[in-house]
Formats: C-alpha cells, sequence, structure tokens
C-alpha cells in the first residue's frame, strides 16, 4: 500500500509482492529491486496481510488443496511433455528457448498473461486469460515452463482490489462443478477469435517446436511415442501435484479417453502458427532428416525393400521438384503455399516408385516375381532378384503379427488412471484402500486364470519393424537386385514397364471434402492396397491419406500427359 512508485514500464501504480519480498508489477510483471520493510514486528501481528489471508481460507475450504487456473495444467502438461522429449533425445534447448517462448506468446496473444488485463470485469465477463494472468507469469521463475508454487502466489491474486471481489464470488460459484478456479467458464467461453487450449494442442505445441529444431521425429513417431506411453498424454492429469484436485469439468479439460489423431495435431499446428504470427521456419534442405531423400531411405528399410529403390525415389522426388527448399518448408499463414506432411509425402513417394516398375495391378508384379524366381534357382551367381513374391509373403506375415499385437494393446487399454483421485483428506484413504484391493483381487484373478502378466514397455525406437541382412532364412530384401525388372535406355536405367494406371484422372477440389481423391478398398488393386496397408501402419494414419499423397505426386509427375490426354478412365493402363 505505501510503495506508490509509476511502474518505469508501463508507468501504471499495481504492484505485488513475490516470494522474495521484492515489489513486481502486476500490469506489465517488470521486477524491481526495491523490497518490502517491516517497520515494527507489533504492527505485522496487528495488521492484516493481504498477500496470505484469504489464500489461507481458501485452503481450508478445499481440505488442502489450492486455487489454480487451466492455463497452468496445461503448463504443466507441456512441461512433462518436453522432458520426456528430452528424454528421448530431443535438443536441450526445446524446453526453455523454443517450447517456452511458443507458450508465452500464446499466453499473450489469447490474453491470458504478459498483456495489460481490463480493469473491473463483471463475473460473466470475466475471461480466463484475465484470471490466470498473475498466475502464469511470476516475475522470478526462470522459465514459463516452471510449475509455479500456487500456494504461495494465489495471496498475490487477492490483493487486487479492482477483482478479488469478482474472482471469489466466481470462484466460490464454480467450486462445486470444478476443481479449478475458471473450468466451467473455460467451457463456456465463446472463443470464436482465439484458439483454446486442449489437450491435442499440447502435441502440437511440441511438434511445432520439433518442426522449428527439424528435429528426427516426424509427426507421425511423436503420436506413436505418445500411445506407447513414453510421452504424457493419456491421463497425463495424473502428473498433477495433490494440491491441484480435479473434478467435474477439469476431467473433461484434461481426461482424454481416445488415441491422438493425426490430422487434427497437425491442422492445430497449423492454426497455432499463424496465431501466434510465427515467421518462417528455417529451411528444411537436403541434409535435415525430414528431406524426402531421408525419410524415404529410412522407410525403405522399414518395408524391407531393395536399396536401389531410394535412386528411383529421389529421382522422382527431383523430376517433380518436391525436395527444393521453398515447397518444404513451413511458412504459416501463407495460404499459396502446401503444407507438407513429410512423412506422408516420403511414403508416397516409394508407393508411386513401386507403381512404376512393378505396376501394381495384381498381375504384372507376378509375372515379375516368376521370373525373379526362376533367375534365382537357375544362377548363384551374384545377388538375388527381388521376388516381389516372397516379399509379400515375408510382409504380411509380420504385418499380421503387429497389427495383432498393437490392436490387443489398444483392446486392452484401461483408460482409468492409475493415480486414483480424490477431492478431500476425508475420502483420501478410503479411495487408496479401494483401488488396493481392486489391485489384490487383479492380481488373484490373473493367478487362477493363469494369464501372463503385460510385459514393461518397449524401449523407445525409431523403426517398428527390424530387419538384418544377417537372418539366413531370407527374410531381408534389402541387398536384393532391380535388374530383372530394369533395362539400360540411353545410359539409364528405365523400367521394364512401359504402362502406368492412375489413381484417379480428376483431383477432388472440394474443400468441404478434405481428400483430394476418394479412396474404397474395393476400386483398387489388392497388391496396392496391401503397400498402403504396410505404410498406413508404419505411420499410425488411415491408407487415405496416403493415397491422397500418392494422387498429387502422379499429376505432378504426369502433367503434360494428363493435359495432352485428358480422356482417360479411373484404373486403366496408359
Amino acid at each position: 500500500r505505501d510503495f506508490n512508485e509509476r511502474c518505469a514500464q508501463c508507468s501504471e501504480v499495481n504492484w505485488g509482492l513475490t516470494d522474495g519480498g521484492r515489489f513486481y508489477c502486476r500490469s506489465c510483471h517488470n521486477v524491481t529491486e526495491r523490497t518490502r520493510e517491516v517497520v515494527n514486528a507489533d504492527f505485522v501481528s496487528n495488521g492484516r496481510i493481504q498477500t496470505i489471508s484469504k489464500g489461507l481460507r481458501k485452503q481450508e475450504k478445499t481440505d488442502g488443496g489450492c486455487e489454480w487456473y487451466v492455463c497452468e495444467g496445461f503448463q504443466l502438461v507441456l512441461k512433462k511433455q518436453a522432458e520426456a522429449l528430452e528424454a528421448l533425445g530431443v535438443c536441450p534447448q526445446m524446453k526453455d528457448e523454443i517450447l517456452c517462448n511458443f507458450w508465452r506468446l500464446y499466453l499473450q496473444k489469447s490474453k491470458q498473461a504478459y498483456c495489460n488485463r481490463p480493469a473491473r470485469e463483471t463475473v460473466k465477463a470475466l475471461s480466463v486469460c484475465d484470471s490466470s494472468t498473475d498466475v502464469d507469469s511470476e516475475p522470478e521463475r526462470p522459465s514459463v515452463l516452471h510449475f509455479l508454487s500456487l500456494s504461495e502466489s494465489e495471496g498475490d491474486l487477492q490483493t487486487d482490489c479492482s477483482f478479488a471481489s469478482s474472482t471469489s464470488k466466481f470462484s466460490e460459484s464454480t467450486s462445486v462443478c470444478s476443481g479449478s478456479v475458471d473450468g466451467s467458464l473455460y467451457l463456456m467461453k465463446n472463443q470464436k477469435d482465439k484458439l483454446r487450449m486442449t489437450m491435442p494442442m499440447t502435441l502440437s505445441f511440441c511438434y511445432m517446436a520439433l518442426l522449428w529444431l527439424r528435429e528426427p521425429m516426424t509427426l507421425s513417431d511423436l503420436l506413436r511415442f505418445v500411445v506407447e506411453g513414453h510421452i504424457p498424454y493419456l491421463n497425463a492429469f495424473q502428473h498433477f501435484p495433490e494440491k491441484m484436485k480435479l473434478c467435474g469439468l477439469d476431467l473433461k479439460i484434461f481426461c482424454v479417453e481416445s488415441w491422438p489423431v493425426y490430422e487434427e495435431v497437425y491442422s492445430k499446428m497449423l492454426e497455432l502458427a499463424a496465431f501466434l504470427d510465427l515467421p518462417r521456419f528455417p529451411d528444411i534442405t537436403d541434409s535435415c532428416f525430414l528431406h524426402p531423400d531421408m525419410l524415404c531411405m529410412k522407410y525403405l528399410m522399414e518395408a524391407n525393400l531393395p536399396d536401389e529403390l531410394h535412386n528411383w525415389t529421389c529421382r522422382v522426388v527431383k523430376k517433380i521438384c518436391i525436395g527444393e527448399v521453398d515447397f518444404l518448408t513451413l511458412v504459416p499463414g501463407n495460404k499459396s503455399t502446401r503444407n507438407v506432411k513429410y512423412d506422408v509425402l516420403a511414403a508416397a513417394v516409394i508407393v508411386v516408385v513401386l507403381k512404376l516398375l512393378f505396376l501394381l495391378d495384381d498381375h504384372y508384379e507376378w509375372l515379375l516375381s516368376d521370373f525373379a524366381e526362376e533367375r534365382n534357382k537357375n544362377n548363384k551367381e551374384g545377388g538375388p532378384y527381388f521376388e516381389f513374391k516372397k516379399w509379400y509373403k515375408v510382409i504380411k506375415c509380420s504385418l499380421d503379427v503387429e497389427q495383432k499385437k498393437l490392436d490387443e494393446e489398444r483392446a486392452k487399454y484401461l483408460w482409468r488412471c492409475e493415480k486414483p483421485l480424490f477431492y478431500s483428506a476425508e475420502k483420501k484413504s478410503k479411495v487408496l484402500k479401494r483401488r488396493q484391493m481392486v489391485v489384490n483381487l487383479q492380481n488373484q484373478f490373473g493367478k487362477l486364470s493363469g494369464s501372463v502378466r503385460p510385459a514393461e514397455k518397449p524401449s523407445p525406437s525409431s523403426f517398428q519393424l527390424r530387419w538384418s541382412e544377417e537372418n539366413t532364412d531370407g527374410s531381408c530384401f534389402h541387398g536384393h537386385s532391380l535388374k530383372g525388372i530394369l533395362q539400360e535406355k540411353c545410359g539409364l536405367l528405365t523400367a521394364m514397364n512401359p504402362d502406368y494406371w492412375l489413381c484417379t484422372v480428376k483431383l477432388c477440389t472440394e474443400k468441404l471434402c478434405g481428400h483430394l481423391a476418394h479412396y474404397r478398398e474395393v476400386d483398387f488393386p489388392q497388391s496396392y492396397h496391401f503397400v498402403l496397408r504396410l505404410f498406413s501402419f508404419l505411420l499410425r494414419i488411415q491408407p487415405s491419406y496416403i493415397h491422397d499423397e500418392v494422387c498429387a505426386i502422379e499429376h505432378k509427375l504426369f502433367n503434360k500427359k494428363l493435359c495432352k490426354k485428358p480422356k482417360y478412365n479411373t484404373g486403366v493402363r496408359k
């Protein structure tokens, strides 16, 4: 009260106290060198200390809990996800330098922190952004992603006379249906001009930071690590401290009961980048892992295809100019540039190359396979010719096993949080005792039924399918030759097959459709569908998304022929 100097940064007189006793401006969060001086101990003992009195009463009401805001919950989730990514080998600067700055910018753009708060708002107009300003912006923490000590900072929130009364009334009215101060308002609020934070958006933040650093982790890898439990997302609120009580609408915000969807996370990342007004991302050059040539090499190895196919994928990438820096680099908000899904693009390039060489029409690839099989039987010299039929059998066997394992794991997944939720000290012992009884009964029934205890989650890896050339069973095709299907023409190796069939003659231009082409399994050859199924498993996305990218590449590759002869039927050889 006695410190009436104007802030040197914003000229406001609106001071609060930090944990160290220093004054900071609540409007712009500027920290001064002045500290609070205690003149007389008797005066302090008899006086009314506003910074802690209301906070303690709040804690007594909630049985040891404290006031917290929804954005603080998301902040903690982001912190845990960033730490998990660091443990997986991501650059250490991602959390404190990249993701932290993105989060600060989001809080400022959405008016939740680092902005001037409108004065004297009514309860109806009270926004999540304004009520969480002081909590999210404690001035002495080294990083926004450092979790705040809510019980120590909530007192400073209540000293603001311009909004203390309305906040207390609002929190009392919402405490019945929400553990957080602003949980109910957060879901009721109409935010047409703002991007409201959700759990899938935490993954969008992480992927945006990974893309900015050009880390060797695609979006499909990120989502797979989430599903495997290496990155907190499902039941991430179990990492919240006990003083953050979750109930009612908080569970609707933070409790996730579905697997993350590739398209949703990717589209939200694009919206975020545009909302934050981010500049052009760092260039994706041919030396980056996200370049199609690099990713094609990775997926060829994982799909157990011959190494010689990489030369053909590079030729396709160069032919249609999808390896150019301007094509690959993200420019937020620029609608004239095409947004690239790097992993999907690389998989589609491989599919197009397989169609160029093997046609994949359920006929020509088997003829080539019979020819390669006869050659390998009669000629033992040199490397073996690649047999599509043999590769199909090996991959199908492994793919069926892995797909069945994945389906069983998803079916058996317990969506209930391992950490029991309790909302008062009285119920804590009862909930813990009940949970322990459930665990004991599960163990006893498991022993009686002879079920095997679930194994520990596997260590994270960039490869889901592994193939070694040291295997004597001939299940690895990396070193196999493509000589049986190639011919030399004008000094270049070309495919013996002169034909090619297009997935679609005309791309769909309807924006509401969301797809460049429609995909139904019955309309296409089984060989083509099998290849799509393989890469859809590796990327954990629907085959239709890879089919879309294949159609786009084909139209770039055969653009001149399509302009000359537009009247072709879908699926007919040309």
